[in-house]
C-alpha cells in the first residue's frame, strides 16, 4: 500500500481513523471490538484502520511511541 497516513480523531466520539493514500469512496468492516477495516469500493482492499473507545483502550498506557518511517501491512 502506498500514499499518505492520513489520521483523524475526534475526542468527543473517542474515534481514531487512520487511512493510507488518497480519499476514496468505501465502506467499514466490523472485524470486531470496536475495530473496522475501511474497505476500497472498486478493489475491495483494506485502506484504513478505524478504532472506537481508543482513548479508553490506551488510558492505562503513559507513553506511546512510534518509531519512524512507519511501515504499515494491513492484511485481511
Amino acid at each position: 500500500m502506498k500514499g499518505s497516513m492520513n489520521i483523524y480523531y475526534d475526542k468527543e466520539a473517542d474515534f481514531l481513523e487512520i487511512n493510507i493514500g488518497k480519499n476514496r469512496d468505501g465502506y467499514f468492516k466490523d472485524i470486531g471490538e470496536g475495530i473496522s477495516e475501511r474497505i476500497d469500493e472498486k478493489t475491495g482492499k483494506v485502506t484504513g484502520i478505524a478504532i472506537l473507545s481508543f482513548m479508553k483502550r490506551v488510558e492505562d498506557l503513559k507513553d506511546i511511541k512510534i518509531d519512524l518511517p512507519v511501515k504499515i501491512e494491513i492484511s485481511a
